[in-house]
């Protein structure tokens, strides 16, 4: 191999390994999606709406782009009085779907003050390669928890989610 041809291997060498640390650096913009998720825990009281104490609920909360994406989908099971609450940094309508889980939930959206303004009852989809169904609602937060757990707990629209500050945006 001549001089010139081994230069610029080592040359091209060199400029993907430069390209490789930078897009798995700790810098890196890719560095959220890389990193390992760590979510925070905490434990909400749920009232209705004259103020009495319905139950609480002990979530994983998800409030990175990256947690909210992968949400459930990783776990096998949820317990009662468990489930996952994700934290948008906004109040708007959003879609959730059910990729690749593998139990049904409740999913309930709330207003920015904790207010529930939509109850699912969320499914398997039929085909779990294509979750085309959505469930949207409006508000910054939205919980997920077991199936018919609402209807168990006495859960409804109107009722309050206390959010703790360390939660809250």
């Amino acid at each position: 191999m001549d001089r010139s041809r081994l230069v610029n291997l080592v040359v091209v060498a060199l400029l993907v390994l430069a390209a490789v640390l930078a897009l798995t650096g700790p810098t890196s913009p890719l560095a959220p999606l890389l990193s390992p998720l760590s979510y925070e825990n905490a434990t909400l009281s749920i009232h209705d709406e004259d103020g009495s104490d319905l139950t609480t609920v002990d979530v994983r909360v998800a409030d990175t782009e990256r947690e909210r994406y992968v949400g459930l989908s990783e776990t096998d099971s949820l317990p009662d009085g468990e489930g996952m609450l994700f934290v948008h940094p906004e109040s708007g309508t959003y879609p959730y779907v059910m990729r690749n889980m593998s139990f049904p939930l409740d999913i309930l959206f709330l207003d920015t003050d904790g207010t529930i303004t939509t109850i699912h009852h969320a499914r398997l989809p039929e085909n779990p390669s294509d979750p085309q169904q959505q469930y949207r609602g409006q508000g910054q937060y939205v919980l997920e928890v077991p199936h018919g757990w609402t209807n168990s707990t006495g859960i409804d629209p109107g009722d309050r989610v206390s959010i703790p500050d360390s939660v809250a945006n």
